[in-house]
């Protein structure tokens, strides 16, 4: 595609660049992004995104935004905390498989978009129904979201859009992992990620409980 001289009309708009920044994120990845590039795909001058959006990090905030904005809304009893909370786990999980290169993006770079803290404010909202304490429901979403960014980029890989399969370990040196492969055999399942969040989601309780 030819590209535009600067400053004539491409009809560019904001969406129009944020559409595609998340789709050129998905296909080469958050190391070959750029903003050349992203001109290229839309056949424009680079100086022409500037004039709808402010560099570079400007542009990767909005692809998180952007990739956000996929969640649904809450289809649980805002007063139940943990239905609030097992909805967000997967409703971000769903948007890390359909955006696996986007993910390390959502797990480094401060999330404060309108969608992001409508999201928490749902979840703390339902936390404080519950009469839960106050710290307790700070620490939440740091303990959720930590899980869920590690676990992730553990399971999904950026590179292949599949899960990633659990290498063989070497029993003669290392038995005991060994004798747990079988256990592994469902990594980066629904079911896994399931048992890891019912384990975050438990501590969560225990800390109330006390």
């Amino acid at each position: 595609m030819a590209r535009r001289a600067q400053g004539t009309a491409a009809g560019l708009t904001r969406e129009r660049i944020v559409a595609a920044a998340v789709a050129l994120v998905d296909r080469d990845g958050l190391e070959r992004f750029g903003v050349r590039r992203l001109a290229d795909d839309l056949g424009v001058d680079p100086m022409s995104i500037y004039n709808h959006i402010k560099g570079k990090a400007a542009l990767l905030d909005s692809v998180s935004e952007a990739v956000l904005a996929e969640l649904p809304d809450v289809a649980h009893d805002a007063g139940d905390w943990e239905a609030v909370a097992r909805w967000t786990a997967h409703s971000y999980r769903e948007i890390a498989c359909r955006h696996p290169r986007v993910i390390p993006l959502l797990a480094t770079r401060p999330q404060t978009s309108p969608t992001a803290l409508a999201a928490l404010e749902t979840l703390v909202t339902a936390m404080r129904a519950a009469a839960l304490p106050d710290r307790l429901i700070a620490d939440t979403p740091l303990l959720l979201f930590g899980f869920l960014n590690g676990y992730l980029l553990a399971a999904i890989s950026a590179e292949t859009d599949t899960v990633p399969t659990v290498p063989e370990i070497d029993a003669t040196r290392y038995p005991a992992l060994a004798a747990l492969a079988p256990q592994l055999a469902d990594f980066g399942s629904v079911a896994e990620f399931d048992r890891l969040l019912d384990a975050v989601l438990a501590g969560i309780r225990c800390r109330a409980a006390r």
